[in-house]
């Protein structure tokens, strides 16, 4: 196990004067998803450096990574683990295995239970074997035995398909970080994703939208460009306000177009971000002074409130 035996409190070294100072963890140890029925939104991303943000907060924080495709463990170094198939959490699931024996320290202050190449299977072994509640192994074998005694949260990377791994993802942690990326199945994604996954889930259980993440732009937004479509469409809908983070929420847009607003609102696509890949780093690891650690920093501060909290 990575982190601190301090719970719920907070190390500010990294976010120095941050306007979260005065806000206080809810106390709820807490998992949550980050999923999006389409590919190429940056989910791996936003989910590696939000448990390493996490983690920064001390914090005692384990990454589960879903996805067949491993962006996430791959990202991390651990290229080994995700093609060795012998131990992977399909062990877990069937054969009675303790969730710790396929967990890994990162380094990095947090720890992983990486994907492998097996998942594929690993999932068509839900689909097909006499499993009870076939979603609901990820929180009766892993999430429900780690989370509050060993982890204060959990995050997990799910893939982008409807699968039983996104559903056993939603039913193990009810709390989600949707990421979106600009183009024109921007929103489309969204839609699908609460129909498809979202909905069908909150007729049996309660499903939270913790926020919504415009990630990956790089585009000015004082003219008519797919990241300024991206960010009209978000903060346009009154029922989403709440989900919006601060640092892509927009009330002013004739400061928009004086080109008066800054920061620039959204995760904004860096080199540092796609270097600290190839390093096998997160970003707060490869380039501490890199301004898109803000962003992620205070999806931190959501997954600990619970939701998100406005300034001032």
């Amino acid at each position: 196990m990575s982190g601190s035996d301090s719970k719920n409190s907070i190390d500010r070294t990294n976010s120095p004067n941050s306007p979260y100072d005065s806000v206080q963890t809810d106390g709820n140890s807490r998992a949550v998803s980050v999923c999006m029925l389409k590919g190429g939104v940056g989910k791996s991303t936003i989910a590696v450096n939000l448990a390493r943000q996490l983690a920064a907060h001390e914090h005692d924080v384990l990454l589960i990574d879903l996805d067949p495709n491993g962006h996430a463990s791959v990202g991390l170094g651990f290229d080994d683990q995700y093609h060795n198939t012998e131990e992977t959490i399909g062990d877990v699931f069937f054969n009675d295995a303790d969730p710790t024996s396929v967990v890994y320290d990162t380094s990095y202050e947090f720890d992983i239970l990486p994907s492998s190449e097996d998942l594929e299977q690993v999932e068509r072994e839900i689909v097909v074997g006499d499993v009870f509640q076939p979603s609901a192994l990820l929180k009766r074998e892993v999430v429900d035995p780690l989370l509050g005694d060993t982890y204060d949260y959990i995050v997990t990377d799910s893939p982008a398909y409807r699968s039983r791994l996104t559903d056993n993802a939603l039913v193990a942690t009810a709390n989600l970080v949707l990421p979106l990326a600009p183009g024109n199945e921007a929103m489309a994604g969204l839609e699908r994703t609460i129909e498809r996954q979202i909905s069908p889930l909150r007729q049996h259980m309660d499903v939270d939208v913790l926020a919504l993440v415009p990630n990956m732009l790089s585009s000015r937004i004082d003219q008519q460009t797919q990241d300024r479509q991206l960010l009209e469409r978000l903060n346009s809908h009154d029922n989403l306000q709440d989900r919006i983070p601060n640092f892509a929420r927009i009330t002013d847009w004739e400061a928009v177009d004086a080109g008066d607003l800054s920061p620039s609102p959204g995760i904004r696509d860096r080199t540092s971000i796609t270097k600290a890949y190839g390093k096998r780093k997160p970003l707060l690891d490869y380039d501490p002074d890199c301004d898109q650690l803000q962003c992620f920093d205070e999806l931190a501060h959501i997954v600990e409130a619970g939701e998100v909290v406005r300034h001032g």
